[in-house]
């Protein structure tokens, strides 16, 4: 076992006893979190802390889902409604980034998603800004929980997180677990080895290392992109030792059909472990 993977279980094992500690104690609460938005199968609310002295908030959007009830990741597939998240200009806030943890593959061939199956949360880069003591924060939310239909979710969330308080240690352990959760990047024995795309075949080729832990099995493999970009199921095309060699069919839509320079995002899940890296493509 790797250290960046013991360390990895460490910071898990350590927010998860945190919050089991936490959700035992007593006392004045000041946590900054919204109401939650419930749907069937599910419900939503967002959860903030104090700001950093650079202005970051540490926050996540936290989903609650029912057994037997899935969401979608960032790029779900043909037919998913990806998670979105839009902040009020009136607001002290802004948001600069959402990020996931690795999804899971449902379904088969066109029916293919990608998505989580048990709660999960988006930890969110906010930035503060304004120079008011109290920050709050007003966000519309919109994504889709399913069973054997989807169904849209959709509200607005609001908090403020107030100056001077203390944060409430279970909000804080909540945020730390999704941010533990994340995606590792790119390492040694755990990374992608080039990359390139093959217009004539409308496919994506590149290389992928994969850790020890991997073992033969085949990673689960999610690719996110540009609008006018469909990527099709990955293809393990062959395999030398712990390299595989995978093909991503392409659907380009619109009128800039060129790849070249667009930010392509490769998430993938090995022998328990999942790492996220860019696809550069010249």
């Amino acid at each position: 076992m790797s250290k960046r993977t013991t360390r990895a279980k460490m910071r898990r094992q350590i927010a998860a006893a945190t919050l089991a500690l936490t959700s035992l104690l007593t006392g004045e609460s000041h946590a900054a979190s919204s109401e939650w938005i419930r749907a069937e199968g599910g419900a939503i609310r967002l959860v903030a802390l104090q700001p950093e002295p650079d202005g970051s908030i540490p926050a996540i959007l936290e989903i609650k889902l029912e057994p037997g009830w899935k969401t979608y990741w960032r790029e779900p597939g043909a037919s998913g409604i990806p998670p979105q998240i839009t902040l009020d200009r009136g607001g002290d806030a802004v948001l600069e980034a959402m990020r996931f943890p690795a999804p899971k593959s449902f379904g088969d061939g066109a029916d293919r998603y990608a998505g989580y199956d048990a709660p999960v949360a988006f930890p969110l880069q906010l930035k503060r800004r304004g120079d008011r003591k109290d920050v709050r924060i007003r966000a519309s939310v919109f994504l889709g929980v399913c069973e054997s239909i989807c169904i849209p979710v959709q509200g607005t969330l609001e908090l403020t997180v107030k100056s001077g308080e203390f944060d409430d240690p279970l909000d804080g352990a909540r945020i730390e677990k999704a941010l533990t959760m994340l995606p590792e990047p790119p390492s040694k024995d755990f990374r992608l080895d080039g990359a390139r795309f093959d217009a004539s075949a409308g496919l994506i080729r590149f290389g992928l290392r994969l850790p020890a832990e991997a073992g033969s099995g085949d990673p689960d493999l999610f690719l996110a992109g540009p609008s006018g970009f469909y990527f099709g199921q990955p293809i393990i095309a062959g395999s030398s030792g712990n390299i595989r060699h995978v093909e991503v069919p392409v659907k380009r839509f619109g009128k800039n059909r060129d790849l070249a320079g667009k930010a392509i995002t490769l998430t993938v899940r090995a022998g328990g472990r999942s790492m996220e890296a860019t696809l550069a493509i010249n």
